[in-house]
């Protein structure tokens, strides 16, 4: 609050609603936009000062918050389900919104390409998970499927899996693609194995393994980019 104040007892031009409507969403600072979304704070706090400090618990990071449980958001003293639910309902129309940005160029030419194509999917998974990416002759997306999932630190691959993807689909070559939830992208001796029994499999069939990347917030490794594959 300020001073003590309640939101509708603040100046208008302080107030969020009033301060979108009068400057746009441009003008207001993550915690207030939140506070829209969740419309009252607490008997202690306004919906601002606690979405401030909600944000101010996971780093000021819109990122981090969409990573954050029903259970975490919970805690917070003026935050029920439904407010928890209404958050993570926004962090996930943010990250689908990304996704909808890049369905207007499907074309994946190089491991940055790929990364900006798989990153929104992979950004607040909290285990592993491999994908792989089905490409035509002009290195269009014909689909992107998830064929195995993990726990914090691994994943296992059946080869057979991908390879029928690719064949059902009818795909000129393919990418495979798997997330690193530790934030670390150097890769490990069973990725660098998987990587392996992917590309003999991938000559047998006569359909390219393009790449294999590896994903992590803020980063990614290349198989092809480093000259390992």
């Amino acid at each position: 609050m300020i001073n003590g104040l309640s939101i509708n007892q603040w100046a208008e031009a302080d107030r969020p609603r009033e301060k979108m409507a009068a400057h746009g969403a441009t003008a207001l600072s993550d915690a207030e936009l939140l506070a829209i979304l969740i419309g009252s704070g607490n008997a202690s706090e306004s919906a601002v000062d606690l979405m401030r400090r909600v944000l101010s618990g996971c780093g000021n990071n819109l990122n981090a918050l969409g990573k954050m449980s029903l259970e975490e958001l919970c805690a917070y003293k003026g935050i029920g389900m439904a407010k928890a639910i209404t958050i993570l309902a926004a962090c996930e129309l943010g990250k689908r919104r990304g996704q909808t940005d890049l369905q207007e160029r499907l074309r994946l030419e190089t491991s940055q390409d790929i990364y900006a194509y798989m990153h929104p999917r992979m950004q607040d998974l909290q285990g592993e998970e491999c994908w792989v990416i089905l490409l035509n002759a002009n290195l269009r997306v014909i689909d992107a499927q998830c064929v195995s999932r993990g726990g914090l630190s691994s994943t296992l691959v059946d080869v057979r899996v991908v390879l029928r993807e690719a064949i059902v689909k009818r795909a000129s070559m393919l990418v495979l693609c798997h997330n690193h939830p530790s934030g670390s992208v150097r890769p490990s001796r069973e990725d660098d194995m998987l990587t392996s029994r992917m590309q003999k499999a991938c000559q047998t069939v006569n359909i390219p393994m393009l790449d294999h990347v590896i994903v992590a917030d803020g980063g990614y490794f290349s198989y092809n980019d480093e000259g390992r594959l």
